[in-house]
Formats: structure tokens, sequence, C-alpha cells
């Protein structure tokens, strides 16, 4: 990595750059021969009392003391992809909260407050796009209260790693005693090749909507009540999707929805003793054939960063991640 030209390292950022999205050369292991250096890369969240704090891509902080730093510049924001849709935070915000409604939401500002009785954290979070009209502790103040008088813990679903997302809110959160709790992958593809995959799509039924048996593949979180069965069925247009298996337990199941360019796609899930058969692969191309018919072009969905064979599995359907996102949840003063 090169930092000024001719080979020097210089720091070259200051507290002003507070905001910007940085790179650093930093010590790792001080004073000592041989003393190792480190790099990172993200947005500068915070200078002050000579520690830096910088939230790369993924959400994860890094805390580095000023006299580690021996080098630093503002670089561009990260480049736009050579693969999949073009898109922008907001945009594709909007069209993940559309996709996965709650039962009940009240503005706050540009925030939007979302119930859904406890069901996912998705559906009973803030969702923070743009300006709150209040300060910020007063905001979160009323987050608090909102979810309180409701019975739900407080969460706030903030990004990270795209253009436009939300490194600074995250840091002020952690600072104000939010826990990250959970991070997810929001990653995007164009939605053709998906719809051209050879994979056994005869097998699979598409329906407007879901029966018992497609809940009782989709019974990860218990029994379900009628907010599941409310947010599961909420979007612009919806599609299910199910392949036949033994007994009244669909083998496979996926949910779609279109949203003009967009098709999300959700909830799919494999009978653990038949996967390795490519059930989720011909789940999804039925689905983005549907959603190809409708207009769509473009196919997003939502992975936990933990989820490797997952992540492995659409990363060869060509999706690329977009951003992450995170909940952060209220821990007390």
């Amino acid at each position: 990595m090169e930092f000024a030209g001719g080979g020097r390292l210089e720091v070259r950022i200051s507290s002003s750059d507070v905001g910007k999205r940085v790179s650093v050369r930093y010590v790792t292991d001080s004073g000592a021969p041989g003393e190792r250096f480190t790099d990172a890369v993200g947005v500068l969240t915070s200078w002050e009392d000579g520690v830096l704090l910088i939230t790369r891509r993924t959400g994860e902080a890094v805390r580095i003391a000023e006299s580690a730093l021996v080098a630093g510049k503002p670089v561009p924001a990260a480049p736009a992809r050579r693969r999949g849709p073009a898109a922008t935070f907001p945009e594709l915000a909007r069209a993940t909260a559309r996709a996965w409604q709650p039962l009940e939401s009240e503005p706050l500002g540009e925030w939007t407050l979302r119930a859904a009785g406890g069901f996912t954290r998705r559906a009973n979070s803030a969702l923070p796009l743009g300006d709150p009209g209040l300060p910020l502790d007063a905001a979160l103040d009323r987050v608090r209260e909102w979810y309180a008088a409701r019975g739900l813990p407080a969460y706030v679903q903030a990004a990270t790693g795209a253009a436009g997302t939300q490194e600074l809110l995250c840091a002020e959160l952690e600072r104000r005693n939010w826990r990250r709790e959970v991070s997810a992958e929001v990653r995007i593809a164009a939605l053709a090749p998906i719809g051209d995959t050879d994979a056994g799509v005869d097998a699979v039924r598409l329906d407007r909507s879901f029966g018992a048996d497609w809940l009782r593949r989709y019974q990860r979180f218990g029994e379900p009540g009628p907010q599941v069965l409310k947010v599961l069925g909420s979007g612009p247009s919806v599609w299910f999707a199910s392949v036949p298996g033994t007994g009244d337990i669909p083998a496979a199941i996926g949910r779609c929805v279109v949203d003009g360019r967009w098709a999300g796609f959700m909830a799919v899930e494999v009978d653990p003793a038949q996967r390795r058969r490519g059930l989720a692969t011909s789940v999804m191309t039925a689905l983005a054939r549907r959603a190809l018919d409708e207009g769509a072009s473009a196919a997003w969905l939502q992975v936990e960063a933990d989820n490797d064979a997952a992540g492995a599995l659409y990363e060869g359907m060509g999706f690329a991640v977009h951003h992450h996102y995170h909940h952060y949840r209220w821990t007390g003063a």
C-alpha cells in the first residue's frame, strides 16, 4: 500500500477527516526490533483522546492509538462493483424493507419504527434512513419508549460498507451502550443468469400464498402466530415456492418478492436430509423466472455473515456483497 510518492510514509489525516473513508498503516508491536505493521481501511468514525476509531466494511470497529500511526490518507469511496446491477444503499434498503413489512410502523422524522410482535429483528427495529428530526439522544429515547410500550426490546438496524451507509451512526450507537447482536450481508446479482440455470424447476410449485405444509418446513420460529403470517404475506408481489417431500412437509421452500426492478429472495430452506441435491438452486431458479416475467432484472438476498455454506451457494449464483447491516440492541445505561 503506497501512502505518498517516492515510497515515503506520511500521516495525511486528522480529526477533521471524521466521516471520510481512510486507509492507515500502524504499528502493532511498538518499540521492539522487527516491529510489525498492519493496515486498516474504512470510515474514520471518531478521533478522540489520542485514539482513532475506524469502522470497516463489515462493521468491525478498529481502535488505533494515534501514536501508533505511521501512515494515513483519505481514499475514495469503494469502487463500483464490476458485476451485478448498480444500486444505491437507500434504494436497496427501502426495497428490502418493503419485502418484509411489520404489523405496525410509525415515522420518526425520516426514521421508521417497526413492530411485528417480536417476529424477526428486521420487522421489530428502527430503520434510520435519514434525519429523525430530533437530536440523536432524543431520537434514541423515543425509540426505547416506543418499543418498551409494546413489550419489545429496542433495536436499531444500521448498515456499513457502501456509499451512503451509516458507519457514523453505528459508532454513536456503540458509544451509547447499544450493542451489535447480529450482522448480515445484503447481496445483489443480475436476475437473468439465475433464471437461466438448468436446475430441474419442473418439481417446483409456485403459489401466491402459503399453506400449513409450507409453514412446517419454515417453522424455525416455533408455532407461527398471526404476526408470522402477516409478515410472510407482505410485499408488492409475493410468490412462494415448494418442492414436494416425504409426507406433508416439503423438501424445500422459498419466498420471493417482486418490486419493480428488484426480486428479493427469502426463506429458502431445504430438508437437511436432502441437501446438496440442488434443491435450493431449483427453488431460486423457478422464482427468478417468475420475477423476470413480471419485469424484474435485479436480485437481492440477505444472509447472516457467519453462514459460510449459504454464502458459498449464493456466490456461485453470482451474488456479490453490496453492504452489511447490523442490529443494535439497547443494553441499558
